[in-house]
């Protein structure tokens, strides 16, 4: 039987910067369906990043956002009765996705003060390549690294 087909999705741009990936990180901060809150979040933290780096606060969370964005990922596969972790290229979509999701991570597990402190210290970390998100990407890369002997069986797994 054929599978669904995939539609490539269309996103929309933030109304302040008119930028499709801060609309996307702003949908990803979001809860509960509250866009509004999300948007007070992203835009207070990234004056704050503007205040603390001295640099417009929009390039400075694109760099962060490269800094954080892995390259290869780990993908199980069972090959012969056994499970192997695979090291595999990461498509550009989805290193995307995975920074975004790390840095907000990392923010949300701060306690002690309000989120949009927490995302602005995680985008300035992350900037310096420093932080809980870029331990992340650093523990994927290393894994990825150990595992490297298993690359010849990428050819089996599954193209997406």
């Amino acid at each position: 039987m054929r599978k669904k087909r995939v539609y490539k999705k269309h996103y929309q741009a933030d109304p302040v910067y008119n930028q499709i990936n801060v609309g996307r990180f702003i949908n990803y901060v979001m809860e509960d369906g509250k866009k509004s809150i999300a948007e007070k979040v992203f835009y207070k933290a990234l004056d704050l990043v503007k205040e603390k780096a001295g640099q417009d606060g929009l390039a400075v969370f694109e760099k962060a956002l490269d800094n954080v964005a892995p390259v290869v990922e780990l993908s199980s596969r069972r090959i012969g009765g056994a499970n192997y972790q695979i090291p595999i290229e990461v498509r550009p979509d989805r290193r995307f996705i995975l920074a975004c999701r790390w840095i907000i991570q990392a923010a949300r597990s701060k306690k002690g003060m309000p989120m949009a402190n927490r995302l602005a210290e995680e985008i300035s970390a992350a900037y310096n390549n420093e932080g809980v998100a870029i331990k992340k990407k650093q523990d994927t890369h290393k894994m990825a690294e150990a595992n490297r002997a298993f690359a010849h069986f990428a050819r089996f797994t599954k193209k997406k």
